[in-house]
C-alpha cells in the first residue's frame, strides 16, 4: 500500500503539544546542517537492535543502501518552557541512522550519541542517562542574509568520543528532489522530519524521546572537507567515504520543541 507522505508530514507538524510539561524544552537552532551518508545496512546491523527496528534501504547510486547522518547546529536559547528566563547557548552534533520502528511502523531515527560544546552536557548525561559527550568546538561561519546563503561554513570538534571536521560550500539552491525517494514529500518525511528518536542509554537500556519542529527551509551544500571520528571508529565509513555524502542540507534557523524527560522504552 502506498503511503501518503505529505499527509503524514502535515500530521506531524500539526501534532505540537499545546500544554507542555515542566521539563519540556524549546530552542532555536541556527546553522543547522544535515549531512547524509549512504552505506550497506550490514555495517549498521550489529549496532542497532534489529528485532525492534528495521533499517530501510533506498536505491542510491545503483545499489540498495541504508542512510545515516551527522547533524551539527547551535542551540541559541535552550530553555525549559516553564522557566523561560533561564536560557543556555551551546553547539551540538547528533549522530543518527534512519530506521523504521517495527512497533509503530513510523520512520524514526536511531542515535549513536551526541556531542555538546558545554559542560552542561553532564546534567542530561548523568541525570537522564543519555549518550551525550563533551566536545570543544571551533566555528568559522558567515551567513549572508541578503543572498540567503552561507559565505562560509566551517567547524571542528575535539572530543575523545566524536572528533569532527566539517567544511561546506552552500550553493544557495533549494532542495527539490533526492535520489532514492519516490517524491519530495517522502524525502522530507524520512530525512528532515522524524519526530521519535531511540538510543542505548548509558546503562544499556533502550531509551526514547520525541521532538516537534515546523517544516524546514533547506538549501543544498557541497562537501569541501568532512571527517567524523565516530564513524571511522565504528567501522561505518572510511575517510574517503566521508568525503562523498549522498546529500548535504543547510537551514539557517529552525525552532524545536523537545519533550522531556527521555523514557525507558519497553
Amino acid at each position: 500500500m502506498s503511503l501518503n507522505y505529505q499527509k503524514i508530514l502535515e500530521q506531524r507538524i500539526e501534532a505540537r503539544i499545546e500544554h507542555p510539561s515542566i521539563l519540556d524544552v524549546r530552542t532555536n537552532l541556527i546553522h543547522f546542517a544535515l549531512i547524509n551518508y549512504a552505506l550497506p545496512k550490514e555495517r549498521l546491523e550489529r549496532l542497532i537492535p534489529t528485532d525492534r527496528f528495521e533499517i530501510p534501504e533506498f536505491e542510491i547510486r545503483g545499489k540498495k543502501l541504508a542512510l545515516m547522518s551527522a547533524v551539527p547546529f547551535i542551540d541559541v536559547d535552550f530553555h525549559f518552557l516553564k522557566i523561560p528566563f533561564l536560557k543556555f547557548k551551546f553547539p551540538q552534533t547528533n549522530y543518527r541512522v534512519y530506521v523504521i520502528d517495527k512497533k509503530t511502523g513510523e520512520h524514526s531515527v536511531w542515535f549513536f550519541g551526541t556531542t555538546l560544546g558545554s559542560y552542561y552536557v553532564y546534567i542530561p548525561r548523568y541525570g537522564f542517562n543519555i549518550p551525550w559527550h563533551y566536545a570543544k568546538y571551533d566555528f568559522d561561519i558567515e551567513w549572508n542574509s541578503k543572498l540567503n546563503k552561507y559565505e562560509r561554513y566551517s567547524l571542528s570538534t575535539k572530543s575523545n568520543w566524536g572528533e569532527s571536521k566539517i567544511e561546506l560550500e552552500d550553493t544557495g539552491e533549494l532542495i527539490e528532489e533526492h535520489e532514492g525517494f519516490s517524491s519530495y514529500s517522502e524525502m522530507k518525511l524520512v530525512l528532515t522530519h522524524p519526530t521519535n528518536g531511540f538510543f542505548y542509554r548509558n546503562d544499556g537500556q533502550l531509551g526514547t524521546y520525541s521532538i516537534w519542529h515546523d517544516e524546514m527551509k533547506l538549501t543544498k551544500a557541497k562537501p569541501v572537507h568532512l571527517y567524523f571520528g565516530l564513524y571511522e571508529r565504528l567501522g561505518l565509513l572510511s575517510q574517503n567515504e566521508m568525503l562523498q555524502p549522498v546529500s548535504i542540507f543547510l537551514c539557517n534557523e529552525i525552532l524545536f520543541d523537545v519533550y522531556l524527560p527521555p523514557k525507558i522504552e519497553t
